[in-house]
C-alpha cells in the first residue's frame, strides 16, 4: 500500500532557524531516489542542496523560489511503496521511519546526515492516505509519544495543571528561560502549534519594544516613505544578529598599537623571491595568521569561550582561525580548521582555497562555524584602524590595518618606514588588560622581527 510521507525543512545546523529556495530540483509527478538533492536554498551561511531522506514520486511542493521557510516547515510530500511490519519494539503495524529501509535513508543533509542505524530510527504509526497532501504521519503529533511534531522526543514536551506546552528543542527551552519567558504564553507558529526559536525571539523583541516605548520621553516621527527599505535576511541578517548578539553579551574592550611592519615584508619579499618554481606566493595574510597561533599558544586565554550559564570560562584546546572575507553576497568568516598545527604555507593554501569558495558561493556551513579566533585584516579597505566586534561565542578578533610607509625613529634616527596599526578587542571576562596587551605586544614584535616565529616552527 502506497504511503505520503512529509519532507520538511531540516534543521540545517549552527542555528540556523530558516532558509529560502532558490532553486527547485525536482517537479511534482517526479520520482526521486532515497538521498536525491530536491531544492537547493540559502541559508545565512551558504548554498546548500538538500536531499530527500525518501524515494518515490515527488505529489506536492511547498513554496516557490525566492520564499523563506522556516526550519520544520514543509518541503514536499514524496509517494513511497508498501510499508514493512515493525519487527523490533514496536506494535504490529508500526513501520520504521515510516517506510521500508529502502525507501528512507535518515539522513537530513549530504556529509551533514544522521546516519542512524535502521533498528535506532524512530517509529511512527502508518496513517491511512488522505486526499490531502499533508495528511501524512507526521501530521499527526502527540505530546507523549515518538510521533510527536519534528521527531523531537517526549522528554522535550511538557504537562502541568494549565495543558501540555508544545514541543520545543532544549535550545528554544533555554533561550526562553534566559529571558524570563514563560513558554505557556507563547503562540507556536510552527506546524501543530510547535514553539520555534523565532517565535521566542519574536516575544523576546516585543518585551524590550515595550520597556524602550515605556522609557521614550520624545514621540518618533514617522520615516520618509520615500526611503528605501532593505529586508535583514540571508546574510545581512545573520550578521546583524551575530553582532547585536557580540555586543549585548560580551564585556569588550579593545587596544592598539602601531608597529614596523618593514622587516615582515622584506621576510615575505625573499621568501618570494623563487617565483612560481617555489610554489604559491606567500600572503601577508597567512604571515599574520601563522603569528597569531603562535601568540595563542603563548595566551591561550584569548582562544576561549565563556558558557554564561555554567559561570565558566572554556579552554579550547585546538586554534581554529578564521578570517573575514568580504564577498558579493556579504562578509563571511571562513575557518582553517586545526592552524595551530599549520605552517605558514598550509595556511596561506587553505585560506586561498576557503576564499575561492566564498567568491563563487560554495562555502558550506561546516566551513563557516566552529572558529576559536578571527583575524580581520581590514586594511584591504584603505583604512588604518578600527575597533573590530568579536565574532560571538569567541572571545577575541586581532584586526589589521593597511600597512605604508610613515615617519617612524628607526634605530636612533628618523625614517620611512612600512607600518601598520594593530588592533585587538577582547573580553574582558576571560582575561584583563595585562594578557590582553601581552597578546597584542608579542604579535607586534613578530611583524617588527618575523625571525622571533623560528622558535615556533
Amino acid at each position: 500500500m502506497a504511503q505520503v510521507l512529509e519532507f520538511k525543512l531540516p534543521d540545517l545546523g549552527e542555528g540556523l532557524t530558516e532558509a529560502e529556495i532558490v532553486r527547485w530540483l525536482v517537479e511534482v509527478g517526479d520520482v526521486v531516489a532515497v538521498d536525491q538533492p530536491v531544492v537547493e536554498v540559502e541559508t545565512a551561511k551558504a548554498m546548500v542542496e538538500v536531499p530527500c531522506p525518501y524515494g518515490g514520486v515527488v505529489t506536492a511542493r511547498f513554496g516557490e523560489e525566492g520564499a523563506e521557510l522556516p526550519v520544520g516547515a514543509p518541503l514536499l510530500t514524496v509517494a513511497v511503496g508498501s510499508v514493512e511490519p515493525a519487527t523490533e519494539g514496536g506494535t504490529p503495524g508500526e513501520a520504521s521511519g515510516g517506510a521500508t529501509e529502502t525507501e528512507s535513508s535518515g539522513n537530513v543533509l549530504v556529509g551533514y546526515g544522521t546516519g542512524a542505524p535502521a533498528a535506532r530510527r524512530r517509529r511512527i504509526r502508518p496513517a491511512p492516505v488522505s486526499s490531502t497532501p499533508l495528511s501524512t504521519p507526521s501530521s499527526a503529533p502527540s505530546s507523549s509519544g515518538p510521533g510527536s511534531e519534528a521527531g523531537k522526543a517526549p522528554a522535550l514536551g511538557a504537562v502541568d495543571s494549565q495543558g501540555p506546552v508544545a514541543v520545543v528543542s532544549p535550545l528554544v527551552r533555554k533561550l526562553a528561560r534566559q529571558h524570563g519567558l514563560d513558554l505557556r504564553q507563547i503562540a507556536g507558529t510552527g506546524r501543530d502549534g510547535l514553539i520555534l526559536r523565532t517565535d521566542v525571539e519574536s516575544a523576546i523583541r516585543s518585551v524590550d519594544g515595550e520597556r524602550v516605548a515605556g522609557a521614550a520621553s520624545v514621540p518618533r516621527s514617522e520615516p520618509d516613505a520615500s526611503a528605501e527599505r532593505i529586508a535583514l535576511r540571508g546574510v545581512r541578517g545573520a550578521v546583524a544578529e551575530k553582532l547585536s548578539r557580540s555586543r549585548r553579551e560580551i564585556p569588550d574592550a579593545t587596544c592598539w598599537v602601531d608597529a614596523d611592519a618593514t622587516e615582515l615584508m622584506v621576510a615575505r619579499a625573499a621568501m618570494n623571491a623563487g617565483g612560481a618554481a617555489a610554489g604559491a606566493k606567500v600572503s601577508v595574510l597567512a604571515l599574520l595568521a601563522r603569528i597569531c597561533t603562535a601568540a595563542l599558544a603563548r595566551f591561550p586565554e584569548l582562544n576561549s569561550t565563556v558558557d554564561a550559564d555554567a559561570r565558566e570560562i572554556v579552554r579550547l584546546p585546538g586554534v581554529h582561525l578564521g578570517f573575514a572575507a568580504q564577498t558579493e553576497r556579504g562578509l563571511v568568516v571562513p575557518v582553517v580548521r586545526e592552524a595551530h598545527t599549520r605552517n605558514v604555507e598550509s595556511i596561506g593554501a587553505e585560506i586561498a582555497r576557503l576564499t575561492e569558495a566564498a567568491r563563487d558561493g560554495r562555502l558550506t556551513p561546516a566551513q563557516l562555524t566552529g572558529g576559536t579566533f578571527t583575524l580581520n585584516n581590514y586594511g584591504v579597505f584603505g583604512v588604518d584602524g578600527s575597533t573590530p566586534i568579536i565574532n560571538h561565542p569567541e572571545a577575541a578578533m586581532l584586526g589589521v590595518g593597511r600597512i605604508v610607509p610613515k615617519p617612524w625613529v628607526h634605530e636612533g634616527e628618523l625614517a620611512v618606514r612600512q607600518v601598520v596599526q594593530l588592533s585587538l578587542t577582547f573580553d574582558h571576562r576571560v582575561c584583563d588588560g595585562g594578557t590582553a596587551g601581552g597578546f597584542l605586544r608579542y604579535v607586534a614584535d613578530c611583524v617588527e622581527q618575523p625571525v622571533m616565529l623560528l622558535r615556533t616552527l
